[in-house]
């Protein structure tokens, strides 16, 4: 029987360790622990607010809400042929756990997503990416509850509609909760080194564990560790431009890191604008961006939610009045009553 608590504190469950209570609060392990769940937040009128690994959420002091903290376990190899091996993974396994696990196994695809915060269950809502690989690349189905239809079904990776930092699950947030992620991971070699650092740094060494090894160690060379510096990783999302605006922008500012897309759109890093934007470093009370990655916004010292929201404005003004460019924030933005608003000043 699932076990509801009352006025329990996230302050620990969220990354940037914000100060937050929910009002009812309960672990999912399996598939019938979330039909209870939801069962119960029925009953007693309350919205159901989806708690993975934290890392990726900004959270009010009070949640008047359910929070279904999703911590189902499990790796499975489902099937396997003599090019690839797919397994069917629990939301609730930690997604840097796997994808070292993935390397022990001699499985390649997800070497350049190491170290990212979180649990597998919130990979495919995010498509979450690094160093030019997305998670949606590997992903084959993701296991769902379909709250509208009120069934479980798997929706096919091409149904999830994967694009940067999106899909289907971040259009329709209340819809669909992911209990399971299956992924198909290759037997041959394959090396995605698109970004200067990371082809630097791998050199003629092209194993996966060499390749794993490298983007852990750059990431923990430029990102704070959370349980030191309370962080959401990444906290704006590069900006796609047009490529007649990166013309103009680039005549401006020659330097500007910049990623041609397939469409023909360009991918500009964020975390220079910032940084050229005077803000890699500053503070504004108990929230700064960090000192040796602009993008990063961190909480210093028991920041508030309204903290956050007043650093991260004013970051977007003074990029906008730079650049002309609007940064988009990555962190899902909940109210008191567990829903998800937009980002809006």
């Amino acid at each position: 029987m699932i076990q509801i608590q009352q006025n329990v504190q996230l302050q620990a469950l969220n990354t940037l360790k914000l100060d937050a209570v929910a009002s009812h609060y309960c672990q999912v392990h399996s598939t019938e622990d979330l039909l209870q769940g939801l069962k119960f937040a029925q009953q007693q009128k309350l919205n159901v607010l989806v708690l993975s690994g934290g890392s990726n959420m900004l959270l009010p002091a009070k949640i008047q809400a359910l929070v279904l903290h999703m911590v189902i376990q499990g790796i499975e190899i489902i099937a396997e042929d003599e090019q690839s091996t797919t397994f069917k993974v629990g939301a609730g396994e930690v997604w840097h756990d796997f994808v070292l696990f993935t390397t022990t196994q001699q499985l390649y695809g997800l070497q350049n997503l190491a170290l990212i915060p979180g649990l597998v269950g919130a990979s495919p809502v995010q498509n979450i990416g690094a160093y030019g690989v997305e998670s949606g690349e590997f992903i084959e189905s993701v296991s769902v509850y379909d709250r509208v239809e009120q069934v479980f079904k798997s929706i096919a990776a091409a149904d999830c509609h994967f694009a940067y930092r999106h899909s289907i699950f971040k259009n329709d947030p209340n819809r669909y909760i992911i209990t399971h992620v299956n992924f198909k991971l290759l037997k041959t070699p394959t090396f995605k080194l698109n970004y200067g650092d990371l082809k630097q740094a791998v050199g003629d060494n092209l194993t996966a564990e060499n390749l794993q090894q490298q983007v852990i160690r750059i990431r923990q060379s430029k990102l704070p560790d959370p349980k030191e510096y309370p962080n959401v990783g990444s906290f704006f999302k590069n900006p796609v431009i047009s490529s007649a605006m990166y013309q103009q922008l680039a005549a401006q500012f020659p330097n500007v890191p910049h990623y041609p897309q397939p469409n023909g759109e360009v991918k500009i890093a964020a975390g220079w604008l910032i940084d050229q934007a005077g803000w890699k470093g500053k503070r504004l009370g108990a929230v700064g961006m960090f000192d040796k990655q602009a993008l990063v916004l961190v909480n210093y010292t028991q920041a508030t939610l309204a903290d956050v929201q007043a650093t991260y404005h004013a970051v977007q003004q003074d990029v906008q009045q730079k650049f002309n460019i609007r940064l988009e924030p990555e962190p899902v933005l909940f109210d008191q009553t567990g829903l998800i608003r937009p980002h809006t000043e």
